[in-house]
């Protein structure tokens, strides 16, 4: 107790709190996304079901391994090289390496599990057939559910790894860590039925998410080889493409409005 009276009475401890949510919130939006997308697949009634469960599976792994720090950090430590880097860049960083860690395995394998999701479920909307997919609304619905809780979970183990070594590169107090991670947490379960809606109810913002996804995943994979990206870079294209989006509904949406009037004033005149 008497560490934390310390704490809220540092003003770096408040903006580095402040920091963390802000990250740890950006952070979350691709997990947020990837479970609207999941959960949308399924029949309405269990939709807001998988998203909480799905939210709630991502605070319980992020607190798990806030109390497993030590093991968290030790996953950075390569476990092998394959002894090929990349050319040295102006910063005296090589492009890339070979020189692998457990961190640096799971990014991979969720990289390439965003990466096969993203481009399956684009081929299924593009593709009008009958699909086979366990998460095809015509299947059973409990089996359905199921696998979505499945692939959520695998996720969100990445997603959380992700958010717990960003933690702990930003600051030493674990206080600050579980708070700023239980109320960003708590900013996806406030986001995740509006953000759900909007992207079932707009096709087109569907596509742009399943984009997403995939750059997200193939991000991922990049991170696993030491290739650094900015993430600024990554976010910021995320919300110019969000935007551009944006003005398309406004603009389609504006049309409709004009296209009703200018029929309902015809009709008035043919009467």
């Amino acid at each position: 107790m008497e560490n934390v009276a310390v704490l809220l009475a540092d003003p770096a401890a408040w903006a580095a709190l402040v920091t963390l949510i802000v990250m740890e919130v950006v952070l979350g939006l691709d997990n947020l996304i990837f479970i609207s997308i999941i959960s949308n697949k399924l029949p309405e009634a269990y939709r807001q079901k998988a998203r909480r469960i799905g939210i709630g599976l991502a605070l319980v792994m992020r607190l798990i391994l806030l109390t497993m720090i030590a093991w968290i950090v030790g996953l950075t430590t390569p476990v092998f090289d394959l002894g090929i880097t990349g050319p040295i860049d102006e910063y005296g960083r090589p492009a890339f390496e070979t020189s692998f860690s457990w961190r640096d395995l799971i990014l991979m394998i969720g990289g390439l599990f965003l990466v096969w999701k993203a481009t399956k479920e684009i081929h299924h909307s593009v593709d009008t057939g009958v699909s086979d997919d366990l998460l095809d609304k015509k299947r059973v619905a409990e089996t359905a559910f199921g696998a979505a809780i499945v692939q959520i979970v695998l996720l969100d183990i990445v997603f959380s790894i992700d958010s717990i070594l960003t933690a702990v590169g930003m600051t030493d107090h674990v206080e600050i860590m579980y708070v700023a991670v239980v109320v960003a947490v708590a900013v996806m379960l406030l986001a995740a039925d509006p953000l759900g809606n909007f992207i079932n109810k707009n096709p087109t913002v569907v596509m742009l998410a399943l984009g997403f996804l995939l750059m997200i995943g193939m991000v991922l994979i990049a991170e696993g080889f030491g290739v650094h990206v900015p993430k600024g870079y990554i976010y910021a294209a995320m919300a110019f493409s969000a935007l551009v989006e944006m003005l398309n509904i406004f603009n389609r949406r504006a049309k409709l409005r004009k296209d009703a009037q200018v029929h309902a004033t015809r009709g008035g005149s043919a009467e």
